[in-house]
């Protein structure tokens, strides 16, 4: 019986994906595939590279600061993610610069989607680390990304949890992981008074990247206070996300569904490892009768 991990999208709280991998691991549950959307795409490819230890001591020590240092103003304003910092954190923690997909011991497939067509993407060969880039693109973070001859944006567009793509490369049994579980509406529960500087375009440009970097350090607000336009962004995503999870699963459910909760860690919040992989770890423990029953373990 082939084992699937379906990983899904969720920026920052997809670090608790490396918490669900280890539990499941520690029980004897080793999938033979790997499907990861975005973030997903991520702690994925640096499972099957053999990094997760890697990833998890960085993610780990990541603070405040440090996740600030990713997000800057490009010239071309095409994004605001520092892609060089990013493309060095991927080559060290994450795979070799050089690592092929369909050299890996196990199946791998990272979900983009294709900005012209809107089509579905599946990236299962080539350079590892560039399937990862296409999947992780999230629009307004990152530029869209060149590979395959198409321009790619994040998968969590059209496939936020891949269970679609596990079952396509062979998985008789799919364990998903859900990051969307129980969380519209709760980015709205932080936020930060940014103070505007009104100088020209200079200075708007100026706000824009502030309010950008400010949204990863969360105070609270007013509730009659509206919402920043990063928050509404956040939102939105959330929104969007949640929705489409919910159809695709709708009409291609799971075997094993495991939903940690993760609601109190905004989009942004990276540095909040520690948390989203103790609450992945938990999550498997609550399932796991459900996953011994499922996988025909029995008793441990």
């Amino acid at each position: 019986m082939k084992i699937g991990l379906a990983l899904g999208s969720g920026s920052s709280r997809g670090w608790s994906h490396i918490g669900v991998i280890k539990a499941l691991a520690a029980h004897g549950i080793v999938p033979d595939i790997v499907c990861g959307t975005s973030i997903g795409s991520l702690v994925g490819a640096a499972y099957v590279s053999g990094n997760l230890d890697n990833l998890e001591q960085w993610v780990r020590s990541l603070t405040k600061f440090e996740t600030a240092r990713f997000l800057e103003i490009s010239p071309s304003l095409k994004g605001f993610v520092n892609t060089e910092r990013l493309r060095h954190f991927l080559s060290t923690h994450v795979a070799d610069d050089n690592a092929l997909i369909e050299e890996f011991d196990k199946k791998y497939a990272a979900v983009a989607t294709d900005l012209e067509t809107g089509r579905e993407i599946w990236l299962t060969e080539g350079a590892v680390l560039n399937a990862v880039w296409s999947s992780i693109s999230l629009p307004g973070l990152f530029p869209a990304i060149r590979n395959h001859n198409k321009w790619l944006v994040d998968g969590g567009l059209v496939n936020p949890v891949p269970i679609s793509v596990c079952r396509a490369l062979g998985a008789d049994v799919v364990i998903a992981v859900n990051l969307n579980y129980d969380i519209v509406g709760k980015h709205f529960q932080k936020s930060n008074n940014v103070p505007k500087r009104n100088k020209g375009v200079a200075g708007i440009i100026t706000d824009f990247v502030t309010e950008y970097r400010a949204s990863v350090f969360s105070n609270s607000r007013s509730k009659d206070q509206p919402p920043s336009l990063f928050e509404a962004i956040a939102s939105s995503v959330n929104i969007t996300q949640d929705r489409i999870t919910r159809s695709r699963m709708a009409g291609d459910p799971p075997d094993i569904l495991l939903s940690p909760k993760l609601s109190h860690i905004g989009l942004l919040e990276f540095y909040r490892a520690s948390e989203a992989i103790s609450e992945g770890e938990a999550c498997v423990q609550r399932m796991l009768p459900e996953i011994r029953h499922s996988l025909s373990l029995g008793e441990p």
